[in-house]
């Protein structure tokens, strides 16, 4: 119960963000190390490692966010809006942006 006390309301705001600086940066660097040192196969991870990290630190009218999207599928997403704008010579790669964001609000919700 004092948690859901303590997340209703941040100096006097039900809406807020607390996550740090020092920690964001840290993220970004593990995930760009990450990557580069697989040639860009674990970007999905770096993707859904800092959705998560910033999902966990959102607070919205008093509730939590959590995000429990995986690195796996959303690799396998990848392939498909590659191939997809294989075929479509480009086009599609207009969409890819736009599809990440719905998956990632598929993929997020409220703790409590």
């Amino acid at each position: 119960m004092q948690q859901a006390q303590t997340l209703e309301s941040r100096h006097g705001r039900k809406s807020f963000f607390d996550g740090g600086l020092a920690q964001f940066i840290g993220y970004k660097i593990l995930g760009a190390i990450v990557t580069s040192c697989t040639l860009g196969i674990c970007y999905p991870w770096a993707i859904t490692m800092i959705y998560g990290w910033q999902a966990k630190h959102t607070v919205i009218e008093g509730h939590r966010q959590q995000f429990d999207g995986s690195a796996v599928e959303l690799f396998g997403m990848w392939i498909k809006w590659l191939l997809l704008s294989i075929c479509t010579f480009g086009i599609y790669a207009f969409w890819v942006n736009i599809k990440l964001l719905d998956w990632r609000a598929r993929h997020t919700y409220f703790q409590n």
